[in-house]
C-alpha cells in the first residue's frame, strides 16, 4: 500500500473578522474560516497553482480521496504545479460550518468567493486550471464564471444543474436528517449511494443474493438482501464521519446550483468564460446523466466558450469520477497541458480586470 502523501501546508485563513461576508441570502458570516491544503510548491509568479474543489463529503487533503490522480507524469506532477484544495463552506472538516440546524444558506457562488478570498491572501492572481467532480464541478464552472480573468482552463467531472429526480432523493435525504440527525445521516447516505452507483454495477456486485450475514430475507424478519447490507454498512461508517448538519447545508447548495433563472441569463453567464472548458460525462451516471453535460456544453458553445465533451467509460455511474479516476488521467493531462494560444491569452488580459 502506498504511503498517504501529506500536503507541503495545511492551515487555515480566516477572514470578515470587522466586516461580515455577505451571503447570496443576503445573511452574513463573521468571521469566515477556510481550511486549505497544497501539495507541491507555488511557483514566484504563483501561476502554477492548479485549484481542486472537492465533491460533498470531501475535504481540502485531496491526495486523501483522489490520489491516482498524483504523481510523475500524472495530472497533479508536484515537480509542475501546486495543488490547492480548499474546504468548501458548512462542510465539517475544518472550515466554517454548522453545528446546529440554523446555519443560514449557503449557495456554490457563497463557496466560491470565500476561496477567491484565500487566493487572494496567497497572492495567486491567476490558475494554471480549476478542477473539480460533482460539487466539485458545479465549484469550477462558477469560478469560470465569476473570475474568468483567472481561470485559463476548467476541468468539470460529472456535473451540471441536478434535474428533478436529483432534486426529489436530496429532499428525501435532508428530510431524513430532520427528522433524525444520526439515523438520518445514515439513512440519507444510504440513498445518496444509490444516486452514485449505476443499476448495473449493482446487478453485478450484489443481484438478488442474501445478505452476507446469513440472515435470508426469506426467513428472517429483519434479514436484508446483501445490497442492502451494503448500503447500511455505507451509512454507518459515513455517520461517524461527517456531521448531519452540514450534509444539510452542501447538499442544499448542490441543489440550488444553476448558470442562470433563465435560458437567456445562463447565455449571458456563459458567454463571460474566458477558460477553455474540458466537460467529462459519464457513461453510467444518472444523477447528471451524460446526454445533460453534453447539453450543457453545447450551450457554452453556442455562447462562445472554448468547450469540448468526451466521456468516461464507467459502469460505477456517478462515483466513476472517483473509483474509475485512474481512466480519467488522459483526460485530465490534456486539459492541462493546452497551450493558450495568443487570442486566449489576450482575452484574459489582466488577473486584475
Amino acid at each position: 500500500m502506498a504511503e498517504l502523501l501529506e500536503p507541503t501546508v495545511e492551515g487555515d485563513f480566516t477572514f470578515a473578522e470587522d466586516v461580515p461576508f455577505r451571503l447570496a441570502s443576503g445573511e452574513t458570516l463573521q468571521p469566515v474560516k477556510q481550511h486549505y491544503a497544497i501539495y507541491g510548491n507555488l511557483a514566484p509568479s504563483r501561476e502554477n497553482a492548479i485549484l481542486v474543489c472537492h465533491a460533498l463529503s470531501g475535504s481540502a487533503r485531496i491526495y486523501d480521496w483522489w490520489p491516482q490522480l498524483f504523481g510523475s507524469g500524472k495530472p497533479f506532477d508536484l515537480d509542475r504545479y501546486a495543488i490547492i484544495g480548499i474546504n468548501v463552506l458548512g462542510s465539517c472538516y475544518g472550515s466554517t460550518g454548522p453545528t446546529s440546524f440554523d446555519f443560514p444558506i449557503v449557495t456554490i457562488h457563497d463557496m466560491v468567493h470565500a476561496q477567491a478570498r484565500l487566493l487572494e491572501h496567497l497572492g495567486i492572481e491567476r490558475l494554471h486550471a480549476v478542477v473539480g467532480g460533482s460539487i466539485g464541478g458545479m465549484q469550477a464552472l462558477t469560478w469560470a464564471v465569476e473570475y474568468p480573468n483567472q481561470v485559463p482552463r476548467c476541468i468539470v467531472i460529472g456535473a451540471c444543474p441536478l434535474s428533478a429526480m436529483g432534486l426529489a432523493l436530496s429532499h428525501l435525504q435532508r428530510r431524513a436528517i430532520r427528522l433524525d440527525p444520526v439515523g438520518g445521516l445514515e439513512l440519507a447516505r444510504g440513498l445518496a449511494m444509490l444516486t452514485y452507483k449505476s443499476p448495473e454495477l449493482f446487478e453485478h456486485r450484489f443481484g438478488r443474493r442474501p445478505d452476507r450475514s446469513g440472515e435470508d430475507p426469506r426467513r428472517f424478519p429483519e434479514g436484508r438482501f446483501d445490497v442492502g447490507g451494503y448500503l447500511d454498512y455505507q451509512g454507518r461508517i459515513f455517520s461517524a464521519r461527517f456531521n448531519p448538519y452540514s450534509y444539510q447545508v452542501v447538499s442544499r447548495a448542490m441543489d440550488l446550483f444553476d448558470l442562470g433563472a433563465t435560458p437567456e441569463e445562463e447565455a449571458k453567464n456563459l458567454a463571460r468564460i474566458k477558460a477553455r472548458v474540458l466537460m467529462v460525462g459519464i457513461r453510467s451516471d444518472w444523477l447528471f446523466p451524460p446526454a445533460e453535460v453534453r447539453s450543457l456544453t453545447e450551450r457554452m458553445i453556442a455562447a462562445g466558450v472554448e468547450a469540448r465533451y468526451v466521456e468516461l467509460d464507467s459502469a460505477h455511474g456517478h462515483d466513476g469520477f472517483l473509483a474509475d479516476s485512474h481512466e480519467l488521467i488522459p483526460f485530465v493531462l490534456q486539459g492541462l497541458e493546452e497551450d493558450l494560444n495568443d487570442s486566449l491569452l489576450a482575452r484574459l488580459g489582466s488577473a486584475h480586470e
